[in-house]
């Protein structure tokens, strides 16, 4: 049961059981291409991972579905919040839509940013998440690169190549 003050971690500014839950639990359709994107995200932050699923355009071929990585991703991530960046169509009267966005997240100690161009469509009446398309970021590396050859920097003595780099 969710607190009634608490925030929606969608970033709307209002209560989770005023915007984003009731989607969740189906007592609402989003209206939008936009509110089931904010559903959707919402659902990562508090892993209702058949939301997720059951929101995809294609759920009834849920083999194509990997739910253990969207599972994984969803309980092993901080996530930090939403921003949507730009949005074409996707209104009420339409039956399509894109809504691009950035989901920023910490993974494994890494801090990054999850920015797609999510497509949706309409299908009986309700938005679905149909693809999308990832825009993908330069990694720019802090400090020195680790050479095969120098020591490792778990302190074990070794080399790099035949300690922690073995399986890089």
């Amino acid at each position: 049961m969710s607190d009634k003050s608490e925030l929606c971690p969608c970033g709307s500014g209002k209560k989770y059981s005023e915007c984003c839950e009731p989607v969740i639990r189906g007592k609402v359709k989003a209206a939008t291409a936009e509110m089931l994107m904010r559903a959707r995200y919402t659902a990562y932050v508090k892993q209702e991972i058949d939301f997720i699923i059951n929101t995809c355009e294609h759920a009834e071929n849920i083999a194509e579905i990997d739910r253990k990585a969207t599972e994984d991703w969803s309980k092993t991530s901080t996530w930090h919040g939403l921003t949507i960046l730009k949005m074409e169509k996707g209104t009420e009267k339409d039956e399509e839509g894109t809504v691009e966005f950035e989901a920023v997240y910490t993974r494994k100690q890494i801090r990054d940013v999850h920015h797609e161009t999510g497509y949706f469509k309409k299908i009986n009446g309700d938005w679905m998440y149909s693809t999308g398309n990832l825009k993908t970021t330069t990694v720019v590396r802090e400090g020195k690169k680790i050479g095969r050859n120098d020591p490792c920097p778990c302190g074990s003595g070794k080399k790099y190549k035949y300690c922690c780099g073995k399986n890089a």
